[in-house]
């Protein structure tokens, strides 16, 4: 399914004028989230909202894909979601992302050359894969002035599964974005001051499979980097070092997480010292993309790193990010400010809900930012 731009602001026009936004659809590795928002002027409400954890020893194939489409459908079924309109991401594994640095600032050039060279680089097809990008701004190499372009790869049938899974389940997809944008527009709605235009905020998420590394000066994002170096290093080494299976590993990493005291100290401390080096090699490696960024274009230091994902609760890694990156580390809120009185969300192990931060910026796409109500209305 293909819709032009033209289309796609009619769309997301015609929803918001009804009262509802699209459904945001964050389809992880290990859990999917479903978000509806609705912007009344006033403030940004949830209409409805909706978890399913994805069993960890569900095999890939047929029988993922039949059960990712039975849960959408139950979900749509008895969330009580308005329209069936969505805007879902494609997986950091299906997406290619690179900061490069041109010559040119012709549009037209940048696009022949991402096309003829770096396509062919990530094994992508110009004629049929998916190529887009965004500009950085100006950076500097030695003395010469350049373009920063992130570059953004996608391979037409990853595209194509991911939206059959969407319509057999039910679903109308009206767009696909990639999960950096979702991330930082899920952020992006507490940046509209004027002293916030110049400000250097960073993102970090942690997920199952990658770490994604967001900078953006004001309301643009200027460095996006993927480091595979995520949840699922830190249960295969629990499961390494104390000789247990993975879904063990994953199930005592999530007791310790929600109620530490239920397992006993010595065990604890094997957890911890187990995923010891990958924190510090993760710390490390988000570490070098501040460097990058200081290097690269000579701006103000980030004062702060926002952490979202499934791992915000795990003390040891933000520990690490603390002490490697020498600046404050908070946790995400991407549902503060927004009214959560008409749906029964799950709050689960963290007051934050940082996990929702990717579901929520999809469920935020076409809405006007600038004049939303997000900003008025606090939840206590």
């Amino acid at each position: 399914m293909s819709l032009s731009i033209k289309q796609h602001v009619e769309t997301f026009a015609r929803l918001f004028n009804r009262g509802a936004g699209p459904i945001g659809l964050d389809l992880g590795h290990n859990a999917i989230r479903m978000i509806q928002l609705a912007d009344n002027a006033e403030r940004i409400s949830v209409i409805a909202a909706a978890e399913t954890e994805i069993p960890g020893d569900l095999a890939d194939g047929a029988s993922a894909r039949e059960y990712i489409v039975d849960v959408i459908r139950k979900m749509l079924a008895d969330g009580g979601f308005r329209g069936r309109e969505s805007v879902s991401c494609l997986s950091n594994d299906s997406l290619r992302i690179k900061s490069l640095r041109l010559d040119t600032t012709d549009p037209a050039q940048i696009e022949a050359q991402l096309k003829t060279e770096v396509a062919h680089r990530f094994g992508l097809d110009a004629d049929t894969d998916e190529i887009r990008y965004m500009l950085a701004g100006s950076v500097y190499q030695g003395e010469e002035v350049k373009n920063e372009v992130i570059f953004f790869g996608m391979d037409r049938q990853s595209i194509a599964r991911h939206l059959s899974v969407l319509e057999d389940a039910g679903l109308i997809p009206v767009a696909v974005d990639a999960v950096p944008c979702a991330l930082f527009r899920s952020l992006q709605a507490s940046l509209r001051r004027s002293e916030d235009q110049r400000l250097v905020s960073v993102l970090v998420d942690v997920e199952d499979l990658y770490t994604t590394v967001i900078i953006a000066r004001g309301q643009e994002i200027i460095f996006v980097k993927q480091i595979p170096i995520a949840a699922a290093r830190l249960t295969a080494e629990v499961a390494s070092r104390l000789n247990v299976s993975v879904s063990e590993a994953k199930l005592l990493r999530a007791r310790i997480k929600d109620n530490a005291e239920s397992v006993d100290a010595a065990t604890r401390q094997a957890v911890i010292d187990a995923m010891g080096h990958i924190t510090e090699e993760l710390a490390k490696e988000i570490s070098l993309c501040f460097r990058y960024y200081a290097v690269t274009f000579r701006g103000q230091r980030p004062t702060e790193v926002v952490f979202a994902g499934g791992e915000t609760d795990e003390a040891t890694l933000l520990n690490a990010l603390t002490r490697h990156l020498g600046v404050q580390v908070s946790v995400a809120k991407p549902l503060r400010g927004i009214d959560l009185a008409n749906t029964a969300i799950n709050r689960r192990r963290t007051v934050e809900m940082s996990e929702w931060a990717v579901a929520v910026g999809l469920g935020l796409k076409g809405m006007d930012l600038s004049t939303c109500g997000l900003s008025t209305y606090e939840r206590n």
